[in-house]
């Protein structure tokens, strides 16, 4: 491979292994501090002050940083890793460090433990070729450096090796790269497992090359131009490559998730709409345009931007390849045709424009061009469309209706008909895709699957898609989680390590579970399913449902920021976000026209049908209109063919993608996108850090430091930590395991810190760190030693150098004298011409020597090529036997590999099976718990309706109160608005001015502090580093020994930081939680608002309504009515006529002295009558709470009646003829009665009536005897009876309709009092509202008092910083007398610091404006706190009038109600006179009735006896007797029916005197009812006066204001004469300021010069003194060196002497010459030593007289500038004491002006505040009066409308409610029925898990078998 690739994947590692960057990153302490450009920069550490360390940047700049924000650095070795989980520092700053080491030398692939972090390098690299394919085939990823290829290599050998199913997730950004590294791991695998290299392939490379060619066609209609990317990919993709058992691709298939629907209708800016439109549009030919209807980009409204082009790339172009694509994988002509077809319908739909009608708000369509076009692409009518769209038709109850649209209506219709069109297009392009790719007939082993999906986001505006996506992560994240650390345990296992299992996976369930629970509580996507079937649901109203029913949850939480009713916040793994709720009902149900979607399915175009043949599962009009109305989902939700919602359906998608997952071994890629510029080289710290947060890799960092992500093999560790233990492992051979041990004893680390295991050693993050530390001080120790013995040997070795190169001199100086000597000398000349040839004698020695070397060379060659010719025939031979065993062994080892295959099928297939049975476990167990669910829920049931009549009361007074409140709290509502905007905005002031307050405290708190720091710092400095540098000589020593105890002391201030952040973290919490009350106080008041508009909206719709339906309603009430009066009539027969036997039997028995049995039960009647009336009463009462609770659902249930009336209907006549069947079987009224009671009741009756009866029979029988005499007057008294019970009868007819009229009165008398009650209940909330409002009012008044305390006492503060300021201009004024006598001198110093002085001045003016701004805020705070105590105090007059109104209503309330209680009373005794009359007259009638009959009986047997009289003559004696008996009977029959007679007439007496009492009680009610009316008109008449007094008081405050402005504006004039006024005397004040703020400049600029000066002075006179030092240190060296150049003189000399005695000595002795040259040798290199040393000694003492001129003249200089120093000091000091005079005087003066002049503004600046005050506060009382009587008046008129209209409403709604019972009784049968259902079904489950645990023995019976075959295989090879 060429070098160039080789920079892009592997790392040169010249430098991290480098000891100089050891030591220098040891040596500096190097950390990383936070920054806001680079994220973190690296920093050294110079000083620890407890929580505060002080570092130094790498630019030289020193920081203090608090410790916690300190992470440390990693040693060098560990720069630009390829695995960042290997980092023994794993921190954030260290994993950003080394990826952007690594980015900026083009290796953009890093592993992180499992992950693979990809960065995008926005540049084409050259690690994507065949070669690089090469060299990653079958490597292993430690082999290689980090690569996709590498990833997706160890995959497919995972694969193949295990047999099992794996998976590569890619997430990220879009633009990080996801989609790019899909293409690359798709291109890889199809090199390496293409089908081509089989042996029998078909099309060769043409499954391969449909597999690359499905991705351009994906592109083009999925892919789009957005901000961060050109070529991003809108939606998720599976996409699943199978394999067979010998590794080839034989099929692929796609899943797609979350396709950006609405980006074909809407784009933002510079962005484009998917790529297929502009590819079309640029790209059709003529003939194909003509065909599409295609036009310019600029004429389609969808193509917002209209023709972006991405940059390097032509539409045209990628069009033409599109096109060929689709040729690829197999797309026929009118296939691509009718895409294209469908993409031009989509921009056309767009085109199409509405107009909105002038009369009403239906749309029209004035040009359908656009319109036809459509419908020519899409093979439709134009008419049936624009009807469709314009006025489509619905279905209501049994009728169809055509409902017009809005112009909204209508453009939503068209935009949500262009996504669906696009996104039914996209399933379908991706379904033919997968046909395409899944078509080999080989069967697919295993696959592998590449996830490219989304990764977290976090946008400013999050929406459903968003939680979607975060979802799908987290549930991704929770999968890496689990995985990872399953690895990591296993190694520990396998390790023995002692190890707790961890389940990471749990710590991301709470926020899975928040997402996706579908109960107890549900999560947020089964309550926007909830709320999608809910009527009348809103946005609003899902986002408070989800408040209330997760504010507990941890991960749940309302924003504190945004106020904002629709935002709340999920907790993530990654961080909190923000969800906005806005049209999430819309994008859950994703309605359609499905009018247009019948059309549409029935195109005349074959791929249209196809495209929307599922039409039925459409969520159309028809079924929005139901949920609108219907408030039971339950009866639609079990229709066929029912939607289901978009949440749904993803979720069921992600659960299905998660299994798959979950069966896979995972491999996880992370894409980072580096900057958002799109440039190559550059990385935005921010950007990344945010990106490893949100892809989880930080977060497998967190969870790998509760690990041991550390590891290192026993030799390594041995090898490079032993120096640090050196004594504690004894010599001679140990195990490493043993070693390691007893090493980590000696080093004493923590136990918890590492463990060991069975090949290696595990530590916690920043053990290595330390021992690598440790390490570096022992071998800088022995490198320092080591250093020194090498430079003590190299001095050594240089000396003796030294020595021989003076010998070699003096050997050479001794030759060449010789050679002079000798060169002349004849014998010399012959020597050398004869030497050379004594060497031809030795030539034939040599020459035999080289001989016998080469035999012996000869010898050895010989012998090598022998051996080698032995070894390489054994080589041959062992080659053999090696290839013999590699044949057995990969026989055996396929053998192995298919008994490894069965067994691993038979495994997964087991596997498969108890995954199974566990399913179907776990569903039969839920279908038990269903069942017992719905038995429980049906006794639930049962109970509930017996209690719902307990509960139906209390609902109605709550619904009467919610609407009766209703009225009331939009004036309540509109006074706290706005009372809540005026605190608000007092509040802000607040909060400005103490901001203000606070910041001018902090700039003069910080300047007072630098203009001390600088007078303190000066002199302190000294002291400062002296302390310093003795502190750092003991901190060194103290250092080594404190590390190890300051570490351990840092975790227990870690954990004890981590409780204080909990504490901190709970305050937070508390306080977060006070402020939210206030918030949800105000957004209950503003939803309180939205809802009662809502409700007034509703409530018009439903009037109008309601009054459309009244003709059909009334219709049937007088049905109703009717039929009631008919059976009324029958009903009340019966009683009379049962009453009048009762009568006329007791009338006897008391005629006839009745024995006491008679009266005994005469007594059980009466009291069974009671009984039974006792009931009915009951059943009236149960009857009227069932009304009530009819009348509480009849608000929700008004839509709903329409659907139902027909059903109604017929079930009332239904139970109407089994009522009157009843009624007929029932012989008797007894009978009917003993029904009602219980049974055994009705057996007693029965017995006891018939006992009667046949006594009253036998009674009967004696009388009508007795009156057989009496016949003829019975029957004259008989008719005159008759006429007067017909005449009763007709008054009691008139008397009953009297009582009706007067029950219906009295009826509507109960309602006003229940209304009256209503009001009070009203008021009483009311009031009780408005008293928590005051409470509410007196705790903001507290918390302004407060601030306002703060403010007063930091101007105390300011106050007495002045005080302290004057003292010391006091004091200062005494040295201005002083420096006053220096005036002169100084003028000219003064005029160049006049310049200062002016900018100081200007400070000063800045803080006395400042402080003035402040004595003016202090005042309108003030001001603002007595406007608060006026609005309380006029609050609190306006609670004593409510309470007053309150007191009278409440008088009023009571006499009402005694009146209602005296009328009740009055009318019950009335209807219970007129029952026992009416119970007489029905008597008395039956009496009759029956007398007449024995008057019958009578005559009949008089004509026998007169017959058998005739006939027989004989028996007249019997005749007589018989006649004599006879006539006893009939004188018995005259006294009884004389009595008769007296009962009638005491009976009619009766009947007249309760005539006359109904006439008096109908009379009386007339005169109360005109009573009541006339106080009604009384009423009006006042309210009438009470608005006329409040218009006449209106104007009169008009007046009154008139007046107040005409005398604001006087006060305005003399306002602005006292600021004239007061601006002259601050122009006066302002110069004497000026004046003094020049000399106290001066001042202080003399000050700073003579601090300056005797600092400087300070400084010289130290130098002189060092200086001195030196010049005493150099003399004295003087004297010590001209003491030694003394003695080398005389050396010198002495050896001059002995050198000329020896010359002598040598001329004079010629002949002792060669005795004494060597003395003389020695003797010259004397000379030459002393004579260099002399020169040494000359040169240095030249230096030193240098120095010491130096000295000297620098000793000259300090003195003169002393001199000067001390001049100037002088001359300064009387400066200053001038100065300080003339600043006193000055101070004098100021302060008589300023208290004259304050004196004069307070006195008439408070005059004017009282005027102005007194006019304000009267004109904002008259303006709230005028206000609140207004808002009164306003009230009290909506209150009489809405009382007129519940009037009317409950009149006509009465009679609906009796349906609703009859609804509920069939929903019980209902759910019976589905009971019994859920039984079979539970049944079935049952049986179906026998069969599978059948199953499963037969599995795992078969598993056993193959075991064993297994296992005897095994023995076999072995």
């Amino acid at each position: 491979m060429a070098d160039t690739d080789d920079k892009y994947l592997f790392l040169e590692n010249d430098f991290r292994n480098s000891g100089v960057a050891q030591a220098d990153w040891a040596a500096k302490k190097m950390v990383w501090v936070p920054s806001e450009r680079e994220g973190f920069e690296p920093a050294s550490i110079k000083e620890e002050k407890g929580d505060q360390v002080l570092v130094e940047l790498s630019n030289g700049q020193k920081v203090t940083v608090n410790k916690d924000d300190i992470q440390k650095m990693n040693p060098p070795k560990f720069s630009k890793v390829e695995d960042m989980a290997a980092l023994t520092f794993l921190n954030e700053a260290s994993v950003l460090h080394n990826l952007r080491e690594r980015y900026f030398s083009s290796l953009i692939y890093t592993y992180s433990g499992l992950f693979c972090v990809v960065v995008n390098p926005y540049k084409m690299l050259p690690i994507y070729s065949e070669k690089i394919i090469e060299m990653y085939k079958g490597k292993k990823r430690h082999e290689v450096p980090p690569h996709i290829y590498s990833i997706t290599d160890n995959a497919y050998r995972n694969m193949m090796q295990d047999r099992e199913d794996q998976s590569i997730l890619c997430t990220g950004e879009s633009g990080a790269g996801k989609t790019e590294n899909t293409k690359k791991v798709i291109q890889y695998l199809a090199v390496i497992a293409s089908s081509h290299k089989g042996k029998n392939p078909v099309n060769p490379g043409e499954l391969e090359k449909q597999l690359l060619q499905a991705n351009p066609i994906l592109e083009a209609f999925g892919n789009a131009k957005t901000i961060k990317n050109d070529n991003s990919s809108r939606f998720g993709k599976f996409i699943k490559l199978n394999f067979d058992v010998t590794g080839y691709i034989v099929g692929a298939n796609i899943d797609t998730y979350l396709l950006e629907k609405s980006r074909c209708i809407r784009q933002a800016h510079t962005e484009r709409a998917f790529h297929i439109f502009y590819y079309m549009v640029a790209g059709a030919k003529d003939k194909m345009r003509e065909e599409l209807l295609l036009e310019d980009f600029s004429s389609y409204r969808f193509l917002i931007e209209g023709h972006v082009e991405i940059p390097g790339q032509e539409d045209n172009e990628m069009f033409d390849e599109t096109l060929e694509a689709m040729d690829i994988m197999g797309f026929t002509e009118e296939e691509r045709l009718g895409m294209l077809k469908v993409v031009s319908s989509v921009l056309q739909l767009g085109n199409i424009k509405f107009e909105k009608e002038r009369n009403n708000e239906q749309a029209t369509m004035p040009d359908n061009t656009a319109a036809q076009k459509v419908c020519h692409l899409q093979g439709i009518n134009v008419t049936d469309f624009t009807r469709a769209i314009l006025t489509p038709r619905i279905k209501v109850g049994r009728e169809v209706v055509q409902k017009a649209q809005t112009k909204q209506q209508a453009d939503f219709a068209i935009e949500a008909l262009a996504k669906a069109m696009y996104e039914r297009l996209f399933r379908w392009i991706l379904a033919r895709v997968n046909k395409t790719l899944d078509k080999s007939k080989r069967q697919a082993s295993s696959f592998l699957g590449i996830l490219d999906i989304a990764g977290f986001e976090i946008f400013e505006d999050n929406s459903f898609e968003q939680l979607c996506i975060n979802y799908t992560n987290e549930r991704l994240q929770q999968l890496f989680n689990h995985t990872m650390f399953i690895l990591e345990q296993e190694e520990y296992k396998r390790e023995g390590i002692e190890w707790n299992f961890i389940d990471f996976g749990l710590d991301l369930q709470p926020c899975i579970e928040l997402i996706e629970r579908p109960n107890n509580p549900p999560g947020i996507l089964a309550l926007l399913d909830e709320e999608c079937w809910f009527p009348k649901a809103t946005d609003i109203s899902f986002v408070d449902k989800l408040l209330n029913t997760h504010t507990g949850h941890v991960k749940f939480s309302k924003p504190k920021q945004h106020k904002d009713k629709l935002m709340f916040t999920v907790l993530h793994y990654a961080g909190k976000v923000d969800y906005n709720a806005a049209n999430w009902l819309t994008k859950n149900m994703d309605p359609l026209n499905d009018n247009v979607t019948a059309l549409l399915n029935n195109s005349s175009s074959a791929f249209i049908q196809d495209l929307w043949k599922d039409v039925d599962r459409v969520v159309g009009l028809e079924t929005m209109t139901k949920m609108s109305e219907s408030s039971a989902p339950s009866s639609t939700k079990s229709k066929k063919g029912m939607f289901r919602t978009v949440g749904q359906l993803y979720k069921e998608s992600l659960g299905k993608l998660m299994t798959t997952l979950h069966n896979t071994q995972p491999n996880f890629v992370r894409c980072i996108i580096p900057n958002h510029e799109k440039r190559a080289g550059k990385m935005d710290s921010n950007l990344v850090l945010e990106q490893l947060r949100c892809n989880g890799v930080l977060e497998g960092i967190r969870i790998c430091r509760q690990g041991f992500p550390n590891r290192i093999v026993f030799q390594e560790f041995r090898q490079r930590y032993e120096i640090l233990a050196a004594n504690a492992i004894p010599k001679g051979f140990m195990d490493g395991k043993q070693a390691c041990s007893l090493m980590v004893k000696h080093l004493d680390l923590d136990p918890n810190l590492y463990r060991i295991g069975q090949s290696k050693m595990f530590f916690r993050t920043g053990v290595l760190a330390q021992l690598e530390e440790e390490r570096d001080l022992k071998l800088t120790v022995v490198i320092i030693a080591f250093q020194a013995q090498a430079r003590g040997f190299l001095g050594r070795k240089a000396f003796s150098k030294r020595q021989q190169q003076l010998t070699a001199m003096k050997v050479i100086q001794r030759n060449c004298a010789c050679y002079l000597k000798l060169k002349n000398w004849q014998w010399w000349r012959l020597f050398t011409k004869v030497k050379p040839l004594l060497q031809v004698t030795r030539q034939e020695e040599e020459m035999g020597q080289k001989e016998e070397e080469l035999k012996a060379a000869k010898e050895v060659a010989a012998k090598t090529e022998a051996e080698l010719k032995d070894i390489t025939q054994k080589h041959t031979q062992l080659m053999e036997e090696r290839a013999q065993l590699e044949l057995k062994l990969q026989a055996e080892t396929e053998l192995c590999a298919e008994a490894e295959e069965i067994r691993v099928r038979l495994e997964a297939k087991k596997q498969e099976l108890e995954e199974v049975l566990h399913e179907m476990e776990a569903r039969l167990e839920e279908e038990e718990d269903r069942s017992n669910a719905l038995q429980q829920e049906k006794k639930e049931m049962e109970q509930q309706l017996q209690l719902m009549e307990a509960h139906i009361a209390q609902e109605e007074d709550a619904k009467q109160t919610l609407q009766l409140e209703k009225a009331a709290v939009e004036g309540k509502v509109k006074k706290l608005e706005e009372d809540i905007l005026l605190m608000e905005d007092q509040n802000n002031k607040l909060q400005k001015e103490r901001k203000l307050l606070e910041e001018r405290m902090a700039d003069m708190s910080s300047n007072l502090a630098e203009e001390e720091e600088k007078s303190k710092n000066l002199t302190k400095l000294k002291a400062k580093h002296e302390s310093m540098i003795s502190d750092l000589e003991v901190r060194l020593k103290k250092e080594e020994k404190s590390r190890q105890d300051v570490e351990k002391a840092k975790r227990k201030v870690e954990a004890e930081l981590a409780e204080l952040h909990e504490q901190h973290a709970d305050l937070q919490a508390q306080l977060a939680e006070l402020r939210a009350q206030l918030a949800a106080k105000e957004e209950e008041l503003q939803a309180t608002q939205e809802r009662l508009e809502e409700e007034s909206s509703q409530r018009g719709a439903a009037v109008k309504r309601i009054r459309e339906l009244e003709a059909l309603l009334s219709e049937l009430q007088e049905d109703l009515e009717a039929e009631r009066a008919a059976r009324g009539k029958a009903e009340a027969a019966r009683r009379d006529l049962g009453e009048e036997l009762n009568a006329l039997r007791t009338e006897l028995e008391d005629s006839l002295d009745t024995t006491a049995a008679q009266q005994e039960l005469r007594a059980k009647r009466e009291q069974e009558v009671a009984m039974l009336k006792r009931a009915m009463e009951e059943e009236g009462r149960s009857h009227e709470a069932q009304i009530q609770e009819l009348r509480q659902k009849h608000s929700q249930a008004v839509e709903e009646l329409n659907e139902h009336l027909e059903q109604a209907k017929r079930v009332r006549a239904g139970l109407e003829k089994a009522k009157q069947g009843l009624e007929k079987e029932s012989a008797d009224l007894s009978a009917d009665l003993r029904s009602l009671t219980s049974a055994k009741q009705d057996v007693e009756h029965k017995k006891k009536k018939l006992e009667g009866q046949l006594n009253d029979l036998n009674s009967r029988f004696n009388e009508s005897e007795r009156q057989k005499n009496e016949l003829p007057k019975l029957q004259s008294e008989i008719k005159s009876v008759t006429g007067l019970l017909n005449e009763a009868e007709g008054k009691n007819i008139k008397l009953g309709k009297d009582v009706s009229s007067l029950s219906s009165q009295l009826h509507d008398a109960q309602e006003l009092l229940s209304e009256e009650t209503r009001q009070k209940l009203n008021l009483s909330g009311r009031l009780r509202q408005m008293e928590d409002d005051r409470n509410s009012l007196m705790e903001q008044l507290e918390e302004e008092t407060e601030v306002k305390r703060a403010v007063e006492r930091q101007v105390s503060s300011l106050n007495m910083q002045l005080s302290d300021y004057k003292k010391k201009l006091d004091e200062m004024s005494g040295t201005v007398e002083l420096l006053e006598e220096g005036k002169k001198r100084l003028q000219r110093e003064l005029e160049a610091t006049n310049t200062e002085y002016e900018e100081k001045a200007s400070a000063y003016d800045k803080l006395e404006k400042s402080r003035s701004r402040l004595q003016q805020e202090l005042e309108d705070v003030l001001m603002d706190l007595d406007s608060q105590r006026q609005l309380v105090s006029n609050l609190e007059k306006k609670q004593k009038k409510f309470d007053q109104m309150l007191a009278e209503e409440r008088t009023v309330s009571c006499k009402y109600a005694e009146e209602r209680d005296r009328a009740e009373a009055e009318v019950r005794d009335k209807e219970t006179k007129v029952l026992a009359l009416t119970r007489g007259l029905e008597e008395s009638h039956e009496a009759l009735e029956e007398a007449e009959k024995t008057v019958k009986a009578l005559r009949a047997e008089m004509e026998d006896l007169i017959s058998s009289k005739d006939d027989v003559g004989k028996n007249v004696h019997d005749l007589e007797k018989a006649k004599r008996g006879l006539e006893a009977i009939v004188e018995e029959m005259r006294t009884q029916m004389e009595e008769l007679e007296d009962e009638l007439q005491v009976a009619e007496d009766a009947k007249l005197r309760l005539e006359v009492n109904s006439q008096a009680l109908k009379a009386q009610h007339e005169r109360e009812l005109q009573a009541r009316d006339e106080l009604g008109e009384e009423k009006r008449k006042q309210l009438l006066k009470q608005v006329r007094e409040l218009e006449s008081e209106l104007e009169e405050e008009k007046k009154q204001r008139s007046q107040a402005s005409a005398g604001k504006k006087k006060l305005e004039g003399e306002l602005k004469d006292t600021e004239d006024q007061l601006e002259a005397s601050s122009r006066g004040r302002d110069e004497a300021l000026k004046q003094l703020r020049k000399i106290q400049g001066q001042m202080k600029d003399l000050q700073r010069e003579l601090e300056d000066s005797r600092a400087a002075q300070k400084e010289v006179l130290a130098s002189a003194r060092e200086s001195e030092r030196r010049s005493k240190a150099m003399e004295a060296d003087i004297m010590h060196l001209n003491e030694a150049l003394a003695a080398a003189e005389r050396a010198r000399k002495q050896a001059e002497t002995e050198r000329d005695e020896l010359s002598e000595e040598l001329a004079s002795n010629s002949s002792g010459k060669s005795l004494l040259s060597d003395e003389k040798r020695r003797l010259e290199t004397k000379i030459s030593q002393l004579e260099e040393e002399l020169e040494e000694e000359q040169a240095n003492m030249e230096g030193l007289n240098d120095r010491l001129r130096k000295s000297q003249q620098l000793v000259d200089q300090l003195g003169a500038e002393l001199a000067t120093e001390r001049s100037s000091a002088q001359s300064r000091e009387g400066s200053r004491q001038q100065l300080e005079r003339q600043n006193r005087e000055l101070k004098a003066k100021l302060q008589e002006l300023e208290d004259q002049g304050r004196s004069k503004l307070k006195s008439s600046i408070t005059a004017l505040e009282a005027k102005l005050r007194e006019a304000e506060e009267q004109l904002e009382v008259e303006s709230r009066e005028r206000q609140a009587n207004a808002k009164n008046l306003r009230q009290k008129e909506k209150k009489l409308k809405d009382l007129t209209i519940q009037m009317e409403d409950e009149r006509k709604q009465a009679q609906q409610y009796k349906d609703q019972v009859e609804k509920s009784n069939v929903r019980v049968k209902q759910l019976k029925h589905q009971l019994e259902e859920a039984e079979e079904e539970a049944q079935r489950v049952v049986a179906a898990r026998r069969k599978l645990q059948r199953e499963l023995e037969e599995a795992t019976e078969s598993n056993d078998a193959l075991n064993r075959e297994v296992a005897s295989l095994r023995s076999k090879l072995r």
